[in-house]
């Protein structure tokens, strides 16, 4: 009577571009191309010319720098307390907007991806106070707004005043210039007039307030301090010669900004570099890679760094108090942020080794090593080095997801790495760091609680581009500062003490072949191991007897786990996707013990990095799955025949009545079977399943519908279908019953195809008529998927979605024609919910599901006839 939930078909081209490779291939390509052009403007650089160049800088520009970039940070820090207070009525403190925008800043521009960490890190931290996920997105999209507002009043302005020395940049005629000038002004003063009102626009099924003028215009002052600052922050450090006016600087500045972000390179890196070299002329410049390296240094590393010891100080800190206000307040902003921190701390470190391991080492400390270590062990402690990076890289996901495993590997590798730092050229730079990264991991160690369910070396898409990006740079530094040696075969075999290069090209290949098993393992490998199925305990088998739901029963399939109150007062039966541990239904058994295992499930979850998911469950606890803070769908009705007003009188039961009068004179008789008496027609019933399937053409199913074993078969009271004179069984179903006689369901439900054509319809109308005579309240028909939804125009993107499958999908699934089927009985509709982490993974959850129900994709390839 339950069905499978449809998946809906992706447009070929857009599953093409959204298939893993393609993501990964056109951002390495954008990156490849950007390292050789880079390589190009740079090959007849000197490293050695470029270190003179860095060491150089005298503290007063470094300062200056510094101070510049410490004002852009904080600025940037104001967008959260401008816009979240408008978005949500959750009174947050200033002091956790400003210090979750700081962190924000400093870990995205550090890991990359800022559209995707700092939405991610926002929602973690905001979620931990009752802010939902759409009001971080509608922040991250208002942010977004806002920069490109403040970009366009910048570039806009400087059009129209047209300084000294930006014909350089803009090669317009003056009056051409001053026109686009006055027009990008006057499209933004229209768009501040616009929204002197109330406006909302919107994208993705949502929509977004827009900020009113007052809010929009500290907005764009908080933009426009950015984009200044941030340019000021290179600008100090770019030679004199080079940036001789702001305004020429500022618009190539912010124009390398916009290629880097186009690019989706972590950063823009590669991409920013190359546009501020060509839009400067700068090429064949030791210098500009010095301002450029150093900049990096100052913007991206120094705040990370800053970041992660203060967070790390506070975070032991508050450990020792936890009984105060402040340190619960500390906890939640700090808690969230803990992954991303690790995470990048564990990419930082194994980029040292690797750019350790790929520049030239320092004579005088390869000189004292040579007096007391054998080159072999130099040789060798080079290569681990390396390898050690380039895993801690790949590592750098599970501490992302918090696996203890992945903390403990780290740990490890970070010793190791301190060691191999030491004895390969008493990198003492190196060995801090990583010592530094030790002790903040050991500070941030009660962060690590999850199973280790997920492998520690397999990664997703995402971080196979982040580790390629990394690495493909860092190598390319290498090459760079060999670039003077001449490579030859012999280069690969030749162990000597001033022997860099050779080390270097060794180091290179064993990191790629790492790297390359690593792929090949993630792409091969299901990257999860799923919990098993468990034996039915037979609180389970209680409990479910004395359900006031029918459907409970499908808790007795075999294909499920179970959660169990301590006093047994409840259970909950759930599956194991893989990513997501769904529950079938509500809980069974007391509302009190009930929130308690949905509770439960959702923290087995989060320790295993599992998403958590409720499929098919009702009104009944719909304010727990709220509290959990998850997303409510509508996914379909369920149908209920109120049997105490049930007959087969009237036009409307014609149909009925004639095959129950028919099988009763083709000497056919209706029984209900108890499931004790079930082992002697065990094999009959077999052969009508059998019969059926076939015509079917269809495999057992389940998860939310059952199937035919001996085990599940002889839980239940089967009605039959028998013929007097032979006693073959000619159709069955399971009577699914409740306890104090509140409901009557059905599951299976099949016919031998060379009985009576009518036979199906015969024992339906005798299982009625049975259920009304034994007092049974009601009888489920079970659920109709995608049923109810509202298409109205302003109705919920996925209810629009699910309604226009439900009119449309007949190709794929029998929606109409279900509902229809159980109309004729005169039910009453009921809604059947999904609650989920959000309404994006709905349609994830809802795939799961559809591989749990068909137990796999094969199942799901084939027609879905198990259904009425």
């Amino acid at each position: 009577m339950q069905s499978n939930i449809p998946v809906a078909k992706t447009h070929p081209v857009r599953q093409y571009l959204s298939h893993p490779v393609v993501r990964i291939m056109i951002p390495l390509l954008i990156l490849s191309i950007s390292f050789y052009v880079l390589y190009r403007l740079s090959q007849d650089i000197n490293l050695t010319d470029v270190e003179s160049d860095a060491r150089a800088y005298g503290v007063t520009v470094l300062a200056q720098s510094f101070v510049v970039m410490c004002i852009g940070y904080v600025s940037l820090s104001l967008y959260e307390v401008i816009i979240l207070r408008r978005l949500t009525d959750v009174n947050l403190p200033k002091s956790v907007l400003i210090n979750t925008g700081f962190p924000n800043v400093a870990v995205s521009n550090m890991l990359g991806f800022s559209w995707l960490t700092g939405g991610a890190i926002r929602y973690r931290i905001y979620a931990s106070f009752g802010v939902d996920i759409t009001a971080v997105a509608k922040l991250v999209a208002t942010s977004w707004i806002a920069f490109i507002l403040g970009f366009l009043l910048l570039t806009g302005g400087l059009m129209m005043l047209h300084p000294f020395g930006l014909s350089t940049a803009i090669w317009w005629p003056n009056k051409i210039e001053n026109l686009f000038g006055a027009s990008i002004l006057a499209l933004i003063a229209g768009y501040f007039i616009w929204t002197v009102h109330p406006r909302s626009i919107g994208f993705g099924g949502m929509r977004m307030d827009l900020p009113l003028t007052g809010d929009g215009l500290k907005l764009v002052a908080v933009s426009i301090i950015d984009l200044i600052v941030t340019a000021t922050v290179l600008y100090v450090l770019v030679p004199n010669d080079l940036a001789q006016n702001f305004a020429l600087f500022f618009m190539i500045f912010v124009g390398a900004v916009v290629l880097g972000i186009i690019s989706h390179s972590p950063s823009g890196f590669g991409v920013f570099e190359v546009a501020i070299i060509v839009g400067l002329g700068a090429v064949g410049r030791s210098d500009i890679l010095a301002a450029l390296a150093i900049y990096r240094l100052i913007y991206t590393i120094v705040p990370f760094f800053i970041v992660v010891i203060g967070l790390a100080f506070v975070w032991v800190l508050a450990n020792r108090q936890r009984a105060t206000d402040t340190s619960r307040i500390i906890f939640r902003v700090v808690g969230p942020l803990v992954p991303f921190l690790t995470a990048g701390l564990a990419m930082v470190s194994g980029a040292v080794l690797l750019m350790s391991g790929n520049l030239p080492s320092d004579p005088t400390r390869l000189g004292f090593l040579r007096e007391v270590l054998p080159l072999a062990l130099v040789e060798t402690s080079h290569l681990i080095g390396s390898v050690i990076g380039v895993l801690l890289m790949i590592v750098s996901r599970g501490l992302y997801r918090r696996m203890f495993r992945a903390w403990l590997i780290t740990m490890v590798l970070l010793g190791v790495g301190l060691m191999a730092s030491l004895t390969k050229g008493i990198d003492w730079e190196a060995a801090i760091t990583l010592g530094g990264a030790m002790v903040i991991l050991w500070a941030f160690r009660a962060g690590f609680y999850r199973a280790d369910i997920k492998a520690a070396f397999t990664l997703n898409w995402k971080w196979i581009l982040s580790v390629l990006l990394l690495v493909g740079a860092i190598s390319w530094i290498g090459f760079f500062a060999f670039s003077n040696v001449q490579y030859s075969e012999a280069l690969w075999w030749q162990f000597a003490w001033k022997g860099d290069a050779s080390r270097f090209l060794r180091a290179t290949l064993a990191v790629a072949v790492l790297l390359a098993a690593v792929m090949l393992n993630t792409l091969l490998s299901k990257q999860t191991t799923r919990l098993l199925h468990e034996a039915i305990p037979d609180a389970v088998r209680k409990l479910t007897a004395e359900s006031s739901a029918a459907e409970a029963g499908i808790a007795l399939s075999g294909d499920k786990r179970f959660l169990i109150s301590p006093d047994e007062r409840a259970f909950l039966a759930y599956a194991d996707t893989g990513s997501t541990l769904v529950s079938k239904g509500d809980p069974v058994g007391a509302k009190d013990a009930g929130i308690e295992m949905i509770w439960q499930l959702r923290e087995l979850a989060d320790k295993m990095g599992r998403r958590s998911a409720f499929y098919g469950v009702s009104e009944r606890y719909l304010p727990t799955y709220l509290d959990l803070g998850l997303q409510v769908l509508k996914i379909g009705e369920v149908a209920r025949i109120d049997l105490s007003t049930f007959n087969l009188e009237g036009p409307r039961r014609k149909d009925w009545r004639y095959a129950k009068g028919k099988a009763k004179r083709d000497g056919y008789v209706f029984q209900v079977i108890r499931a004790g008496d079930l082992a002697k027609d065990m094999t009959n019933l077999k052969a009508v399943s059998d019969a059926w399937l076939a015509l079917k053409k269809s495999g057992e199913k389940g998860f939310s519908l059952g199937w035919f074993h001996p085990d599940y078969i002889a839980c239940f009271d089967h009605a039959v279908l028998r013929h007097v004179q032979t006693g073959k069984i000619i159709a069955f179903a399971n009577l699914m019953q409740t306890g104090d006689k509140s409901e009557l369901s059905l599951d299976l439900m099949r016919y031998d195809p060379a009985g009576p054509a009518l036979a199906m319809d015969a024992l339906f109308a005798e299982m009625l008529i049975w259920g009304k005579q034994q007092g049974y309240a009601v009888f489920s028909l079970g659920a109709a998927p995608l049923s109810g939804l509202e298409s109205r125009r302003l109705a919920p993107a996925w209810h629009q979605i699910g309604s226009f499958l439900y009119e449309h999908g007949e190709q794929f699934y029998h929606f109409g024609g279900l509902r229809s089927f159980k109309q004729k009985f005169d039910p009453n509709w009921a809604p059947e919910y999904l609650a989920s982490s959000g309404r994006l993974d709905a349609a994830r959850v809802l795939y799961e599901v559809s591989l749990l129900v068909s137990r796999g994709v094969k199942g799901m390839a084939k027609h879905d006839s198990n259904k009425t």
